[in-house]
């Protein structure tokens, strides 16, 4: 299978421009047995959409009676052609569904749980554990097979680090404040850190939060304690943002008050920022940047006082809709896909933690800047993973209120203290109004 990784493509080759809610497919079995699916991405670009039909080329051969049309709307669109799709009953198998989508999916009754149709499936003992478990659902089911996770770590410029006098990269939030302050160096238009002022900037700071609140973080969701209440009201939150925060006014440029994820990424790429948070889908970028490979390298999740960081990865798979016609072609693919090669595959050449706990020996994933998602991978008590309520249907409300509120600390319009407060007040209401 080992086809070239196509980390570009020329176009895509695909049914992109059907009528997303007027296809076709989803009938039954033709005449001659054979099965028609049609399969629809969200996150479309074109290397990956012409990746995916590879794939499918694939199991179409190893699989002469089903034939499978893959759909690729523009991937800001995506996410509404396909509940569209969903709501109509008809013209979709197989789809992505993510950790944000999965939530309103089910809850309309829209997805195909998968738990039974797996139990036979032999591919399953060669999931990581963190797969296996990103599967289940809140209520027990399993509506995808995951594909990947987004996971955070360090990126750091490791001459900076030494010329700066460290032996290494930061450990913890603390010691990342301490060297990117001493990188910090405007007249050479040298900054410390990649502060993420801009879209999504809740984000880090979340991260920073749940690394302070880990040993008492109820980590089936994120946002609560163990005590049931949220991680806002922690006392160890405040410490969390005064050392979050300080990284602003002391270790970042003044413009990134306003950076989201192309900003930041630029930032470090173009050498002028020392440390920069982000998703391993950067390490492509960052490898075809002007920075050579003695320059840079990662680092584990930033820990907080008590040695321990809350690793929130994002997850995304594929699923099969409850309206399907073809369950059991459709799950058939599911499962080529979730299964050894094709997804290790598809992980290395999205820049994705793997699904396959055998590709940690590959050499993709064991040297190089990848190694630091290993350490975490093999150190689970260290780098917990938690489950975040990305699922919720207020997620969006959250987003825009949180990022408003990053902002207004950033302009001297809030406090800390009257953040923390904001967000509990609002995650406090929406659970007990959820509770009802």
């Amino acid at each position: 299978m080992k086809r070239k990784m196509l980390m570009t493509a020329a176009g895509i080759g695909t049914v992109a421009a059907l009528a997303l809610t007027g296809c076709s497919s989803g009938s039954g079995p033709a005449a001659d047995g054979t099965v028609t699916l049609q399969m629809v991405e969200s996150l479309t670009n074109p290397a990956r959409t012409d990746l995916i039909r590879g794939l499918l080329d694939e199991f179409e051969k190893d699989n002469p009676k089903i034939k499978v049309d893959l759909v690729s709307p523009p991937t800001e669109q995506a996410d509404q052609k396909i509940q569209q799709m969903l709501q109509s009953g008809k013209g979709v198998d197989v789809l992505e569904v993510r950790d944000i989508t999965v939530g309103p999916f089910a809850n309309n009754g829209w997805l195909h749980d998968l738990t039974s149709d797996l139990e036979a499936w032999d591919g399953w003992d060669a999931l990581t554990d963190n797969a296996k478990s990103a599967s289940v659902a809140e209520d027990g089911k399993r509506y995808f097979v995951p594909y990947g996770f987004y996971g955070l770590s360090l990126f750091y410029r490791t001459d900076l680090v030494k010329e700066a006098g460290f032996d290494g990269p930061p450990h913890s939030w603390a010691d990342l404040l301490e060297q990117a302050s001493a990188i910090q160096d405007p007249s050479k238009n040298i900054y410390g850190y990649a502060f993420r002022g801009g879209p999504n900037a809740n984000s880090n700071v979340v991260a920073a939060i749940e690394a302070y609140v880990i040993d008492d973080l109820n980590v089936d969701d994120a946002f609560l304690m163990n005590d049931g209440s949220t991680i806002f009201a922690a006392p160890e939150a405040q410490d969390a943002l005064d050392d979050y925060f300080a990284l602003f006014e002391q270790a970042s440029p003044p413009s990134a008050v306003s950076w989201g994820y192309p900003e930041m990424v630029a930032g470090f790429t173009n050498g002028s920022t020392a440390f920069l948070l982000q998703d391993p889908e950067v390490i492509a970028t960052v490898q075809d940047s002007s920075l050579t490979e003695e320059q840079w390298d990662t680092a584990p999740l930033l820990v907080g006082p008590s040695g321990k960081a809350a690793q929130p990865l994002a997850v995304a798979g594929w699923g099969v809709a409850e309206n399907s016609q073809n369950k059991e072609a459709a799950t058939k693919l599911v499962e080529f896909l979730a299964s050894a090669e094709p997804a290790t595959e598809f992980a290395q050449a999205n820049s994705l933690v793997p699904i396959i706990a055998a590709a940690a020996e590959d050499e993709f994933y064991s040297t190089g800047p990848w190694t630091s998602y290993v350490t975490m991978t093999e150190n689970p008590d260290t780098y917990i993973n938690v489950r975040q309520p990305r699922g919720v249907s207020w997620w969006t409300e959250w987003i825009q209120k949180s990022d408003q509120e990053v902002q207004k600390v950033l302009l001297g319009d809030m406090t800390t203290t009257e953040l923390l407060k904001s967000w509990d007040e609002f995650w406090t209401e929406k659970y007990a109004a959820e509770k009802g």
